[in-house]
């Protein structure tokens, strides 16, 4: 007969062996640290591609054409101010006229009188508001001309192109007008009954 006792297995006998917690953890294996190492960099190789993928949809985005819209509404603006007249108009007439008059003698006839009041200034205010209708109409042709010497598919939005040629018309009735009122077509010069007979 065999006396040896075997422990119940509630017991606290029956478990002799202290489980040592840091022998417990298992080590990560070289396979498992190499997978972690690709991992990590395939993450920072994706993140380099979604930067160059970012810079790319950047450099294929529509242009925001703000130079083109900002010259359109110049040129229309400027042909607005050719065709109403502008304050820099006004003080060169003005002082065409103050010129003008200095010059007469106190002998001058009612048509020299008429010439250095009126004719002289409606000329030179022709010219400023044609200077002025000029570099609308030129400006304006230039915004439309633009994407024409730059990359095929760039075209420009709808109301820029709308923009330009409301500026080309307003800048070729401004250098009608221009010439009309310079070379007396417009209006003929009032004379006065015999002077000069």
């Amino acid at each position: 007969m065999d006396t040896t006792k075997t422990p119940a297995p509630n017991a606290p006998e029956a478990d002799t062996t202290a489980v040592d917690l840091e022998k417990a953890e298992t080590p990560q294996p070289a396979e498992a640290k190499a997978d972690s190492a690709v991992t990590a960099e395939a993450t920072d190789t994706d993140l380099d591609d979604d930067e160059a993928f970012a810079d790319d949809e950047a450099d294929d985005a529509e242009p925001s054409h703000v130079g083109s819209a900002a010259f359109a509404v110049v040129a229309a603006g400027l042909g607005v101010v050719a065709l109403s007249g502008s304050w820099v108009a006004g003080i060169v007439s003005e002082r065409s006229s103050v010129a003008a008059r200095l010059e007469l003698s106190q002998a001058a006839d009612a048509n020299a009188q008429i010439a250095a009041q009126f004719v002289d200034p409606w000329h030179t205010t022709a010219m400023v508001n044609g200077i002025f209708s000029a570099l609308a109409l030129i400006i304006a042709t230039f915004v439309l001309a633009l994407p024409a010497f730059s990359s095929p598919e760039r075209r420009l939005p709808t109301w820029v192109r709308s923009v330009s040629w409301a500026g080309i018309g307003l800048g070729a009735l401004g250098v009608l007008l221009f010439v009309l009122m310079y070379f007396d077509l417009l209006l003929a010069i009032p004379k006065a009954a015999g002077a000069g007979a």
